[in-house]
Formats: C-alpha cells, structure tokens, sequence
C-alpha cells in the first residue's frame, strides 16, 4: 500500500508491489531526484507494473506523472497509466521534456483500495518516476533538490533525518570487486565493518549486471572472492554475510558527510526503494566507489581529465592536457532464435548508429567479454585491418561520455549507448534480412560498465615514470600488474565507437604502489583504493583493474587496523608504523 493523506496522493514507483516486466534503476537518483521504474524491453513491451493504493477520501482529483521523453524528437519510450478501471488516453513520456511532472486529466476517485497500472507501449526504455493524486489543488514538486526530497518524504511518512546506524570501526564505501574484498579482509581482521553499495548486488563492473571479468593482480583472497556462482553472480556477498563482523547495505546510496574539520565523522545514504535514509558512524573511510564520492562531498581538492606530458614527464600523456576521461560502456548479447524475429523501425537509434552495422564486441557470459557478434562490412574500418579485425571484437569499443560530465550526465551516456546498439540491430537485420532474420537480443544491460571519474590527491601520486622504472618506494604496500590502457576517443565516423587504443605491457612485471597513494592528503580518515587513488591519468590506465583495486583495498583494510589500535590518522600509520603495516599486509590470506 502506498503512503496517503486525505488529500494528496505520491506514489513511487518503486514502491509498486508488483513490477511485471519493468526493471528497478536507481543509478541516476542523484541525478534526477529518484529511482523510477524502467520498461527495458529491447523493443518488446514488457508486462505491466501494478500496485495497489488506497483513496483516502473521494473526490476529483488531477493527476501528474513524473516522466522522461529521452529521445524528444521521436518518442520511443511511451507507456499508459489506468487508475482501477479508468485508462488514461494520454501517453506519458511522449511531451519533448526531460523529467518532468505531465499532467494527466483529472478524474473523479471514489474513496477505498485501487489498482494502479503502467502500462508499456513501445518496449524502448520507457520511464516512470512516480504518480501524483491531488484533489487538493496541490501541484508536485519537480528536481532533485532538497524542496522535493522533502516534499517527498513527507508525502510518504519519512522522518526528516537519517536514523543512527553504526558506530564501525571502518566503513567501505563502494561495493565493487575493490569495496567488497577490501570488507572481507577487515572483517577478518577482526574490524567492525559496514560497506555501502548503491546497486542490489555486490561486484561494480564485474556483477552480474555488468559482467566484466577482473584483471590485475589477485592472490588467494581476492580469487576466492570474485569466484562465480552457477547463476554467474560472485560469491563475496555470501562471504560477507558469513562474517559476524560485517554489515552489507545494497542499494544504498551515499548523498552527504559530516565534516568536522579534516575527519568526516559520519555519512548520510538513501536506501533505493523504501527513501529511508541513515546515518552511518565510523572512526575511518575507505572509498571505493570509483567515483571519488566522500572527497567530492567534502570539497577536497581532485585530479580530473588527461595531464600533459610535461606536468608529470609522461611519454604516454599527450602534449597538451586534455579535459576528457574514459567514457561508459554498455555491454550485450545477441543470439539466434528458433524462427524469424522482427525488430521495429528505429529512426531515433539509426541517427546515432548510422550505417554502423558491427554487433563484435558481446558479453558472452558474467566474467566473459569481447565476444563476436553478427557484422555486416558496409563501413569503412581504419586503415590498419588488424586493428579493425581486433577493435570488433572488444566489448569497450563501444563506449561514450569522454566529455560528458559523468557525475550529471550518465543517464544520458547510457542513454546514447542504448541508441547505438540498438541502431546496429537495426542496421544488421536491414542490411542481410534473410542472413539475421531470426536474430534477437539475448540481453542488453540498463546499467553501463563506468568509466573514469575524478581521483584524490595522496601525498604521492603515482606516475607513467614511477611504475616503468619500478621505484622502490619506501612505503611499498602491495604489487599492482598489467598493462597501460589508454582509449583513444573518438570514430571519425562513429561516436560511441574508441579511434584507438594503447595496450603498452611495460616490461610485463608487477610494480610497487606505495601506501602514500592510498590515503587523501586533505582528510584525517579517508582512505581510498581502486580506479581514484592518487595517480596520473596514464599510471591509473593500469591501476583501475579490478584485481589491482581489491589489492590497493586490503592494504587499506590494514591500514585501518592500525588506526583503530593507535587512534591515528593514516598519515600517521605512514610515519609511525608503515614496518608493521607492511607485515600485516603481507600476512593477509584468503580462507
């Protein structure tokens, strides 16, 4: 049932008890203002989503859907509302607006329980954020911004302020492969721990929702960590709920911290479907979310976009900065079915696909990518027809939002990615109708692999020079390995397509990452591992892997037993005990 008072009526979507064949996405809520419900059907409209609400008095009311048109020039994601009996002749989502509240007509609502539905029109991503009933004369607060946060908790009975959880001993922030193996290492030592993910499930770029198979370094820990279940999901999550000392909150996103001075003192997070919002206490950070988000928050000084060659002496860095970063993927799956499968018109994804018509590039299974796919040669391939042949075949081709701003634009970069690939599948099945007519998407994910975000700024930042000449650092903590990989956007004709790619293997050794790197130079207790440690953008084209990330998070796991026993800050760990500090790391072992 959904929260009511006599006269108004908010109805969220992602309260709704049932979502038939609509999907959950929360992803943008910093965004736009909240998680919606998204009919993600690949061109097939996905059954209806239902709930059921009560009319707290009869009346005449107006009704508002908070909706998206999220391509304004043609439409593609429509659905229908009917409230019990009454069907709305309007099709949200089909008004040339971002989101925004459209009105409906008003209707007259007799007081008891109704079933509300949304139904999908298209099957191409149509939106729904929420329904507003007033009779009243009320009109819905529209944003994300503090006005209709709390509008909207108190139209659903929240309390104004996050209730108290904690305190930890540590906090990890972020629960990728980083986060999340970074969590079972303190847990084992014997730490209080919490980590705080913002998606359902655990594992970031390598979850079942995204699917990339982690490289870099990795060891017993980590290996047990990101081992995969029948169902392809890893099976940290149910490492960590084995472990007395951890506390998981999934779906959880992080919108604010308690700064006292340089230590954060708590942190505030928004549960996805319920709004309820905590508090969470601890004596130190960790953030592992990719994104920066605590160092954001704070306002600390951060590292964005491509240095020049000369700031750092770089052969890889380009001669002028460049404000760009590695941009987002989409990762999918086609396959044959049994009999022929039509594919609608698509004008609106084909404007951005052109004549592209390459599916290369697959998620053949969580853990397994660059896989082939379908192709028809009508493009033009660069000049180099060994590196058209191996560019087809890698998943990250596809990426966009190199000079998009990823923290305000990702719904849109993950929007111009779904245009391209369904463009392509378009292009594909026009092109040789009788070669792939039974051709189908198997899969196509609503949430895209991240890129680069911003990085902190350690009391070292790491170098392109640092990692070829194999520094030994004082402060060594752990190895990191691979190779430098740096995109190159973008297509002269495509722009969700890489130019190019530099894959530079070095000299093929592990290198030393020093504990410098790991911790933020303008925070007392914030610690940081994975893509947004202290580096340059090239030395953090090799750094960002997913098992050099889970190494940088144990370290810190450490790191954070030592600041617990001493009551320091990891500035300190690094003056004082960084001897027993890179004994205990080296002790760490996975069961």
């Amino acid at each position: 049932m959904a929260n009511v008072t006599n006269e108004e009526l908010l109805i969220e979507a992602e309260d709704f008890e049932n979502y038939g064949g609509w999907v959950l996405d929360a992803q943008f809520d910093h965004e736009m203002g909240s998680p919606y419900l998204l009919a993600h059907g690949y061109g097939r409209p996905v059954a209806d989503a239902s709930t059921t609400i009560q009319i707290g008095q009869a009346g005449t009311y107006e009704v508002w859907v908070r909706a998206k048109d999220w391509v304004p020039s043609h439409h593609p994601g429509r659905f229908g509302l009917s409230l019990g009996s009454i069907a709305f002749e309007h099709e949200f989502g089909a008004n040339g607006q971002d989101w925004n509240w459209e009105r409906a007509e008003s209707v007259d609502l007799d007081a008891g329980p109704m079933t509300v539905a949304l139904h999908d029109l298209t099957g191409f991503d149509a939106r729904c954020d929420a329904i507003y009933l007033s009779c009243n004369g009320q009109q819905p607060v529209d944003g994300a911004g503090s006005d209709a946060r709390a509008w909207r908790r108190a139209l659903r009975g929240l309390p104004d302020q996050p209730s108290d959880e904690g305190p930890f001993d540590v906090v990890f922030v972020g629960g990728g492969v980083t986060g999340s193996v970074g969590a079972l290492a303190a847990a084992r030592l014997g730490l209080r721990v919490a980590v705080v993910q913002n998606r359902p499930v655990l594992g970031g770029n390598a979850s079942i929702e995204i699917g990339i198979g982690p490289r870099g370094e990795k060891g017993s820990l980590v290996a047990e960590a990101i081992a995969r279940k029948p169902d392809g999901d890893l099976q940290v999550g149910q490492l960590l709920e084995a472990e007395p000392n951890a506390t998981i909150y999934l779906h959880h996103q992080v919108f604010d911290v308690a700064l006292n001075g340089r230590v954060i003192e708590s942190i505030d997070a928004r549960e996805a479907v319920s709004g309820r919002e905590i508090r969470i206490t601890a004596s130190q950070f960790i953030d592992c979310t990719g994104t920066a988000i605590l160092g954001v928050l704070a306002g600390i000084p951060t590292m964005f976009g491509v240095e020049s060659a000369a700031e750092f002496g770089e052969s890889l860095a380009p001669p002028e900065r460049l404000d760009q970063h590695h941009g987002h993927t989409v990762f999918f799956r086609t396959r044959m079915a049994d009999e022929p499968v039509d594919f609608p018109e698509v004008p609106w994804a084909t404007e951005v696909a052109k004549d592209f018509a390459d599916l290369g590039g697959q998620a053949i299974e969580p853990g397994t990518d660059n896989g082939d796919g379908p192709v028809v040669e009508t493009f033009r391939p660069p000049a180099d027809d060994s590196f058209a042949n191996l560019a087809r075949r890698l998943t990250h081709y596809w990426e966009y939002g190199q000079w998009c701003d990823p923290y305000t634009e990702g719904e849109h970069i993950r929007d111009h990615l779904l245009q391209a690939i369904y463009g392509t599948m378009s292009n594909v099945k026009a092109m040789e109708p009788e070669q792939w007519a039974n051709l189908e998407f198997e899969w196509v994910a609503h949430v895209a692999g991240q890129g680069e975000f911003r990085r902190y700024i350690g009391d070292h930042v790491l170098t392109e020079t640092d990692i070829r000449n194999h520094v030994d650092f004082p402060d060594a903590v752990l190895q990191n390995s691979g190779a430098f990989c740096l995109h190159h956007p973008i297509h002269e004709e495509y722009d969700f397509r890489l130019k190019s790619w530099t894959w530079d293997t070095r000299d093929d050794e592990p290198f030393d990452v020093p504990f410098r790197c790991l911790y933020a130079a303008d925070l007392d207790n914030v610690m940081m591992a994975g893509k947004h440690i202290s580096v340059t953008h090239v030395a953090g084209s090799v750094t960002k892997f997913m098992g050099n990330g889970a190494q940088h998070a144990i370290a810190t796991a450490a790191a954070a037993v030592l600041c617990n026993k001493y009551a320091a800050t990891p500035r300190s760990v690094y003056d004082h005990h960084i001897s027993e500090l890179q004994d205990l790391v080296t002790d760490i072992r996975g069961s």
